[in-house]
């Protein structure tokens, strides 16, 4: 295979380890603190998870190891969706194996945890790894949504690690993938099958975080590479001065994308979903919003400009929520009644008879394309798919209506013409920045450590991450403690809690003092490409998000 500049060069990059972990593996100490409890419903996560519920939390430290000396036969699992650096969580979990010992394995099993269930795997050796080192994707084993919640499959799953001798899982993924770790660690501990289970914090949304995990890997790369390629755009507009842009970004469930992109490249808009939500935006109120902004800096002869929307905005619009809320429901129960339907005017009075006046009322009032959008095929949640709703066409078309009816009163005599982009698959597999490069790898050296000491159910954690990677620190949470009680498919399920954007946050506080300004003005910022070599101050630099975060 013909390999680019680029690729070579990455091969041979050496990720950074925190301090603790460059020790010989002998030299590494387990250090236990409090017992953790789960975020809420206590008593019921507790219930589900007797044998995996309320373990302390871990830190690793220099001092001597004390754990059990023993072969260990590794299989790991990339889960969900692709994110940045996670060959390297890999790369890193497969090198501190080896170096415990020549005789340890590390089994990937191919396709996502269906790998698992169909025994589907290849034997990791240095020739292979090396040829993953650093670079994006997940094609190394690929990934996959199967879903490990049944204890047919959990049955399975044991069956086939007691084939092959596995000591420990680890499961690299998101919000869902580590639900269904946590799940599968208690199963094992129940059935005293002596298999561990370790998760590692993935998701380029940015919302699998809390008190421990500063950042999930992959936000670092996928926000800096959206971010070149807004000001790449805005750059445009700037020298075309012509054309609004509308650009979606990815974040179904939080808009920690769209924020970080703003701050990366101070846009004219940026639209919060979380803020929409709390302050109870109607569409209408939003489309002012970006109106004003269209109008403001027309009537200073610039009619173009920058919107920037996040994924998931049309769920957080409080009317549409509840629609979406309503149509989940319906169709959880009566889908297959639904899907008979064949002609759109069938569908449609199906609407009108089985959703609340309300809902079919704001319904009714969107346009045909995301009406149909709305109803096409569900999550593996059984959830709206809301990033094949096309919220930027939306936002345009009721952005149009409003400047048609300012220009009828007066109030606005401009230009409007719109170009919308979705930024979604662009930003998943790319090149790791260094940052996502050093987290990974550590991330991945530090599951291993997890493993040696014994632990299942934990997830890696890596942070103190907005300092150089020589100061990070090394541990693990019970994932219990990220749990609570969720309606999924018409029924209460233990599942992850999604961290949103904080209003109260240092990142949405210093967008919000500033956002007016850039509302009027054209005050655009151009990241530019992610850099590879050259000083640390341009090349490991991570989001402002987290250094707004951190910042003392």
């Amino acid at each position: 295979m013909e390999l680019s500049p680029l690729q070579k060069a990455r091969y041979e990059y050496r990720p950074k380890l925190p301090e603790m972990l460059k020790d010989d593996i002998g030299n590494i100490k387990a250090v236990e603190g409090r017992n953790t409890q789960s975020v809420s419903d206590q008593e019921e996560i507790e219930k589900l998870f007797p044998n995996t519920y309320g373990m302390k939390e871990v830190a690793f430290a220099k001092g001597e190891n004390h754990a059990e000396k023993k072969r260990q036969v590794v299989g790991v699992i990339l889960s969900g969706g692709q994110a940045p650096g996670g060959h390297n969580v890999v790369t890193g979990l497969y090198d501190a194996l080896k170096k415990a010992g020549k005789d340890n394995v590390l089994l990937g099993f191919k396709n996502g945890p269906s790998g698992l269930l169909e025994d589907n795997f290849i034997e990791f050796d240095d020739k292979y790894i090396d040829c993953y080192r650093n670079t994006g994707g997940f094609d190394i084993i690929g990934s996959g949504r199967t879903k490990l919640e049944t204890e047919e499959q959990f049955a399975v799953a044991a069956e086939v690690c007691k084939k092959h001798g596995i000591t420990a899982i680890v499961i690299i993924g998101g919000d869902d993938s580590n639900t269904n770790a946590a799940v599968l660690a208690e199963y094992f501990a129940k059935m005293k099958t002596g298999v561990q289970v370790i998760g590692c914090p993935k998701t380029i949304d940015g919302d699998l975080k809390n008190d421990v995990i500063e950042i999930s890997f992959g936000f670092d790369t996928a926000c800096k590479t959206y971010s070149e390629l807004i000001g790449n755009i805005e750059r445009d507009a700037n020298s075309a001065k012509k054309y609004w842009h509308f650009i979606k970004v990815m974040g179904r469930s939080a808009s920690h994308i769209a924020l970080e992109c703003a701050l990366e490249t101070q846009p004219n808009v940026c639209l919060i979903s979380e803020e929409v939500e709390e302050k109870k935006m109607s569409l209408s109120a939003i489309a002012d919003q970006v109106a004003s902004s269209v109008a403001a800096r027309s009537a200073k002869g610039d009619n173009f400009g920058v919107v920037i929307i996040p994924e998931g905005l049309i769920e957080f619009v409080p009317e549409v929520k509840k629609l979406i809320g309503e149509l989940n429901d319906l169709m959880a129960i009566k889908e297959k009644e639904f899907n008979a339907l064949d002609v759109w005017e069938d569908k449609y009075a199906f609407m009108q008879k089985n959703l609340s006046s309300e809902s079919f009322a704001v319904f009714s009032i969107l346009p045909l394309d995301i009406e149909k959008q709305l109803l096409m095929d569900r999550d593996p949640h059984g959830n709206v798919q809301v990033s094949r709703i096309e919220t930027e066409k939306l936002i345009i078309s009721l952005v149009e209506a409003k400047l048609k009816k300012m220009k009828a009163e007066g109030k606005y005599n401009g230009k409007f013409s719109a170009l919308n982009h979705f930024f979604g698959y662009e930003g998943r597999c790319a090149f790791p920045s260094n940052f996502d490069a050093d987290y990974c790898y550590s991330l991945g050296y530090n599951a291993f450590m997890l493993i040696s000491y014994g632990y299942t159910g934990y997830l890696s954690t890596i942070t103190n991450l907005s300092k150089p990677a020589t100061e990070w620190k090394a541990g693990g949470i019970p994932i219990t403690k990220m749990m609570n009680m969720e309606q999924r498919h018409g029924a209460k399920k233990p599942v992850i809690r999604k961290a949103l954007v904080e209003l109260g946050g240092a990142p949405f506080r210093y967008f919000s003092e500033r956002r007016e300004k850039w509302a009027v003005e054209t005050c655009y910022t151009f990241p530019g490409a992610i850099q590879y070599y050259g000083p640390a101050s341009v090349c490991d630099i991570t989001t402002k998000t987290l250094a707004l975060e951190q910042e003392k």
